[in-house]
């Protein structure tokens, strides 16, 4: 049940941060400022995180896939194991001069590089080292 639960928190998680992302109230003057060729809804989310229009989809897509994936176990799983991979790269990403932009795309800088971090953690965690006994398969 825990990879389960998992992909439903952080799928819940991540789809209240998108829902934020789309509130202009929820952002504020984003510092550094840097060059983006997409600047819709740029700025840091609750004043931390740097998020545009692109940023927040994913972060929308991510959230669902979550909820869908809270169904199966297999599912989950896999979730967590795509999330480990994704969220590692985006981290890494994040400290790359001409990366912490995607090339202007989304901004992957500042505080989003200890969350993309942390969230590469707890999803490896759960995609790769949470090992369940059978019976949590089956359920």
């Amino acid at each position: 049940m825990a990879v389960r639960y998992f992909a439903l928190i952080f799928g819940i998680f991540y789809t209240l941060v998108a829902l934020l992302g789309f509130l202009p109230f929820a952002l504020s003057e984003p510092t550094p400022a840097v060059d983006l060729t997409v600047d819709t809804l740029y700025g840091d989310l609750l004043g931390l995180f740097p998020v545009n229009i692109i940023h927040t989809f994913v972060h929308l897509l991510i959230g669902l896939w979550g909820l869908i994936a809270y169904r199966s176990f297999d599912a989950s799983r896999t979730y967590a194991r795509f999330n480990a991979i994704l969220f590692a790269i985006l981290a890494i990403m994040g400290v790359i001069p001409g990366l912490r932009t995607v090339f202007g795309l989304i901004p992957l800088y500042s505080h989003d590089i200890w969350l993309h971090a942390a969230s590469a953690l707890l999803a490896g965690y759960f995609g790769y080292v949470y090992a369940p006994e059978r019976r949590e398969e089956a359920v």
